[in-house]
């Protein structure tokens, strides 16, 4: 079950009421107080245990999330919309939503988890009194607090250039072209600069700077997990996965597979 304000904000009671199927576009914020889970994100399992603060930065990303028996936690499910109506001015936003799509879970300090702690629990307490005239507003400006708060929680564990607003926009441009499915009609690094205005040559250089990768590493790592989505519905002949992804052909298909996967396509579905 989850409460919230106009479905932009909501505190989720536990793991088992998220539905990652339909969360496209979600963001989910999770404080671990007590026990444990785990998730699939992207095609990597990853761990979260008590103190670790997790942020999933597209619920439709997630498959295979389980929690232990005795697990606790507060959960805080943002839409998409209701990030941006933030306007955050901190260009930082677009080099800690990078570096949480290769690892979503950070491990809090002490200090760290008791300053989060209390903003979650203020938020959800906050967001339960209806009859504030300026609820909305209030929220907005508490939430704004926290993730700034998480900015500097993430900023001091890792070291990455300060990002100019030019080449921030422009990520942040290239990144909404890879969740709106872009890479299914095309993989070419030429493709993604010339939507954008570009050169091939500055997209790349405004990726590592933004997140220490190079933008061929992150419409692979989209074209992988839609790759390795795909691969697991059985019912579907190689050849219409195929297709589907847009590659010429299934031998191509196949050694795209074998180059990123390390198997054929065949062996990576029938997998145990």
């Amino acid at each position: 079950m989850a409460t919230g304000i106009n479905d932009g904000l909501a505190f989720i009671d536990g793991i088992g009421d998220i539905d990652f199927s339909s969360g496209t576009g979600d963001v989910l914020h999770l404080l671990c107080t007590a026990g444990g889970m785990s998730f699939m994100f992207q095609d990597v399992r990853y761990n979260v245990g008590r103190g670790d603060y997790a942020i999933i930065t597209n619920t439709g990303l997630v498959t295979g999330a389980a929690a232990s028996h005795d697990f606790d936690g507060i959960v805080m499910r943002l839409s998409e919309t209701y990030v941006a109506s933030l306007a955050l001015r901190s260009n930082y936003g677009v080099t800690g939503h990078l570096s949480l799509l290769q690892n979503p879970v950070m491990k809090l300090s002490g200090h760290d988890f008791n300053v989060c702690l209390d903003a979650m629990r203020n938020l959800r307490a906050r967001l339960a009194d209806d009859g504030h005239i300026f609820r909305e507003e209030m929220l907005q400006h508490l939430l704004m607090a926290h993730i700034l708060d998480l900015y500097d929680i993430h900023a001091r564990s890792h070291a990455h250039a300060k990002v100019p607003q030019r080449a921030a926009e422009l990520m942040e441009r290239f990144i909404r072209l890879l969740y709106g499915g872009e890479h299914l009609r095309c993989r070419d690094l030429s493709h993604y600069a010339s939507l954008l205005c570009i050169t091939p040559h500055y997209l790349t250089e405004i990726s590592k700077k933004a997140s220490g990768k190079p933008a061929t590493y992150w419409i692979g790592r989209f074209t992988l997990h839609e790759v390795t989505k795909l691969l697991t519905r059985k019912e579907m002949p190689l050849s219409e996965v195929a297709e589907r992804l847009n590659f010429a052909s299934l031998s191509y298909f196949s050694r795209y597979v074998q180059k990123h996967l390390g198997m054929p396509p065949s062996a990576f579905r029938n997998r145990k």
